[in-house]
């Protein structure tokens, strides 16, 4: 009778409470250690909690050059995130993990993949209030859903749901979307132009501070959803996910990056997802 809509307030790495005796044992727990009540929580609840800790987290951290500027849309778009987590409740078979945030998707609306147009038509987020980071740069700008360019990847990965699922409650009921890091990396080239910098290209000690935070944020994740599958969409997610969640009785897959940088996914994406999604019926 107990689902994983049960929780008790404890530290975040305790594990999720499923059955009697771990519900007891939460009890337990909690009279040990003099917790004042144990209180039962939805997965919206301990997912904003897990993902407040990594943002507060990350806003402490400071990036070397050729790093300009850094995004953290769960911070300052953390209102798109909130109603996006709505869809969270119950397990999810199949767990989708990107690798950070789009300058013109989830840095404009605070959802994975956030496409204005997927965000607004198949999620049904239609009015956000997006206060821009302070370290806005002016070839970036955050203008939230009022965003007129496209993120292609979202415009893809979300096109491909809804044509499968056709309605996000469908989908939702055993799938979830996340990124691996919850940051936007801009940096300055050579010849001054400032563009999009994924994590794996920050310096060093930077990177390994914060993949470590981004790993345990994942694996305190993945504890709540408890899928079969973890499908990294793109190489560098399915290696930290393989990483993060070594020892974790589910399986790590990928799919090809929908990016417009790959030139494999500009030829009949969503057929070649299909494909390698079949293989592990992950649909």
């Amino acid at each position: 009778p107990y689902t994983t809509l049960f929780r008790s307030v404890l530290p975040l790495n305790y594990p999720p409470c499923d059955t009697t005796i771990d519900i007891l044992y939460a009890v337990s727990f909690s009279v040990k250690y003099k917790f004042d009540k144990i209180i039962i929580m939805k997965n919206f609840d301990i997912l904003k909690k897990i993902y407040e800790r990594l943002s507060n987290e990350v806003d402490e951290m400071k990036f070397s050059l050729p790093v300009v500027s850094v995004y953290n849309p769960l911070n300052y778009a953390h209102e798109g995130f909130e109603k996006y987590l709505r869809y969270s409740e119950g397990k999810k078979r199949v767990v989708f993990l990107g690798m950070n945030p789009g300058p013109w998707g989830m840095a404009q609306t605070g959802v994975p993949f956030g496409e204005v147009e997927a965000v607004k038509n198949f999620l049904g987020i239609k009015d956000l209030m997006i206060v821009p980071p302070q370290n806005e740069n002016p070839l970036y700008p955050v203008k939230g859903l009022g965003c007129k360019r496209s993120e292609v990847s979202g415009k893809r990965l979300w096109g491909f749901f809804q044509e499968q699922y056709k309605t996000a409650e469908k989908f939702f009921a055993e799938h979830f979307v996340l990124n691996y890091c919850p940051l936007l990396f801009l940096a300055e080239s050579e010849k001054n132009r400032v563009r999009n910098f994924t994590p794996d290209k920050i310096k060093k000690e930077e990177r390994e501070k914060l993949f470590a935070y981004c790993d345990l944020c994942l694996k305190n994740v993945i504890e709540v959803f408890e899928p079969e599958y973890v499908v990294g969409i793109g190489n560098f997610a399915e290696q930290r996910a393989k990483i993060s969640l070594e020892g974790m009785n589910l399986k790590v897959i990928k799919i090809l990056h929908p990016s417009p940088a790959s030139p494999q996914s500009n030829k009949n994406w969503g057929e070649k997802a299909l494909e390698q999604l079949k293989i592990y019926d992950c649909l």
